[in-house]
């Protein structure tokens, strides 16, 4: 007994040598029996969601959570905005004060985020 599969799925092809032993009604059951085509669903694609790997861990996460909870998410992003931009400024006033090129701003800010992650300030 030989199945031969192609791109349109499963068809069902069976081939029988007259020194095989099934009957005419078993082969006819069995030849029912098999689809000749079989119904393959597309896989789910979930798009792509910049999300922090860290999400839920970390010292602060708790308190995060529940100060997103208490105050609703709405005003809860507004304040993470302000503080974000808040910070911003002070690394900004800082590599002026140093001298510091915009690049090692850059820098400083992004591992500032980072850090923020890894401490759970993005929960």
């Amino acid at each position: 007994m030989a199945a031969t599969v192609s791109a349109t799925g499963f068809k069902g092809c069976l081939s029988l040598s007259s020194s095989s032993l099934m009957a005419g009604e078993d082969y006819t059951a069995l030849a029912g029996a098999v689809p000749t085509r079989v119904r393959v669903a597309r896989p789910v694609r979930l798009r792509p969601m910049m999300k922090n790997v860290n999400e839920g861990k970390g010292v602060f996460a708790p308190v995060v959570v529940v100060t997103r909870s208490v105050v609703g998410k709405k005003t809860f992003n507004q304040l993470r905005g302000k503080a974000i931009a808040l910070h911003s400024q002070v690394i900004n006033e800082f590599c002026k004060s140093i001298g510091a090129e915009s690049k090692q701003r850059q820098g400083l800010i992004r591992l500032a985020k980072k850090n923020g992650e890894k401490l759970g300030f993005l929960a």
